[in-house]
């Protein structure tokens, strides 16, 4: 997901979004640990997207 995505969300579906995806990235890492991911850049991505989601709820708490 890219930030202009994101940046066009409301805070409460961010907050709905970024628990979803931390809820996944648990669950990938887990399945990971079991058998192999086939691409395991999918870790990374989803680690990115929360760091994105978490950012931008940030910058809207501050600028209110």
């Amino acid at each position: 997901m890219k930030s202009s995505e994101i940046k066009e969300l409301t805070t409460q579906e961010i907050r709905e979004r970024l628990s979803a995806e931390k809820e996944n990235l648990v669950r990938m890492k887990l399945n990971h640990s079991i058998s192999p991911l086939e691409n395991p850049m999918q870790l990374r991505s989803a680690r990115k997207t929360i760091a994105r989601l978490a950012t931008e709820l940030r910058q809207r708490e501050i600028n209110q």
